[in-house]
């Protein structure tokens, strides 16, 4: 009897994991079967595991149609995972200290209960410029204690914060822009080493289950068309996965180089009964882009802060 629930529960497995990776195909021309396809790492982790149990312990017939069950889903999700695994990496450069710029981002969560640790870790990094979102009131001040500059956004959760002054933006927001942008703060900085400035645009992106999420994320790229794009950097929780279409087509509609890669920042805590517990980071949501005149040296996440997100750390240098 308990070899047989085993079993169902081992075809049950496959067959939800088969079912939401094909589901999540379904992306390529619908914002919701496009939700399937964040949970592409969960169904091919069950696909695959139920897959080992079929080889390990069935026999016979059932190990035959569990494991092409089990197959099916792992192609299925798989597929949705290459495209990201497998594209182009950003031109790279050395680490260097002239023409360097280091930028975390980090959504601090607004119920993080030790700000002035979070803050203690980010001046540790001696960051050149830092994009928050989720901003509280204690956060703010404890990073102004240790000397960064508050350039404050669109609204208050959204905040850039540098270690030198940040000058003024190369152009006035349209009104226009306000009522249907998503949450942003932008600022402009002296280019490391050369002549110049660049721009930096931190964002914070509704859920992909907003009915408002598309139109917002096309009137955030509407928006950068506004810049330079030679050495703007955007950067912010986006609230997609890379093996989403919905940040497939954000990719080409930007026209920057994300430098993340697959990198899981959400969930590093979930809060159960308002107590956090560790969790294991599964979705990629964090996301740092740069335009042409940047070249990667280095990109990594940093430690769990109290927040459902892990901070992203982002080495630059700027080339031209």
């Amino acid at each position: 009897m308990k070899g047989g629930l085993l079993t169902a529960a081992a075809y049950l497995v496959a067959a939800v994991c088969l079912t939401g990776a094909l589901l999540a195909q379904g992306g390529r021309f619908s914002s919701r079967l496009d939700i399937f396809c964040h949970f592409a790492p969960l169904w091919l982790t069950g696909a695959f595991l139920t897959g080992v149990w079929g080889i390990v312990i069935e026999r016979g017939a059932a190990r035959g149609l569990l494991l092409a069950i089990a197959a099916g889903g792992v192609v299925a999700a798989g597929a949705l995972m290459a495209r990201e695994l497998t594209r182009p990496a950003p031109a790279t450069a050395p680490p260097t200290g002239r023409d360097g710029l280091r930028l975390i981002q980090f959504n601090a969560w607004g119920l993080n209960r030790d700000p002035q640790a979070v803050a203690d870790w980010i001046a540790d990094q001696k960051p050149d410029v830092v994009a928050i979102e989720e901003l509280t009131p204690a956060l703010h001040a404890a990073l102004t204690r240790h000397g960064f500059i508050y350039q404050q956004g669109m609204t208050l959760s959204v905040a850039i914060f540098s270690r030198v002054p940040p000058g003024s933006g190369p152009f006035i927001v349209p009104a226009a822009y306000w009522p249907i942008l998503p949450e942003f703060a932008r600022a402009a900085f002296p280019a490391p080493g050369r002549d110049g400035t660049f721009d930096v645009v931190a964002v914070h992106l509704a859920w992909p289950t907003n009915p408002r999420f598309w139109r917002q994320a096309l009137h955030l790229a509407d928006f950068l068309d506004l810049y330079a794009p030679d050495r703007l950097i955007l950067a912010g929780d986006f609230n997609l996965t890379p093996w989403s279409f919905s940040l497939r087509r954000l990719d080409g509609r930007l026209g920057m180089q994300r430098r993340d890669r697959a990198l899981a920042s959400w969930p590093a805590n979930l809060s159960v009964g308002g107590r956090l517990y560790p969790s294991w980071a599964w979705f990629p949501i964090d996301h740092v882009y740069a335009g042409p005149a940047w070249r990667t040296v280095a990109v990594r996440r940093g430690p769990s802060l109290g927040s459902d997100h892990y901070p992203l750390v982002v080495d630059l240098a700027l080339e031209k």
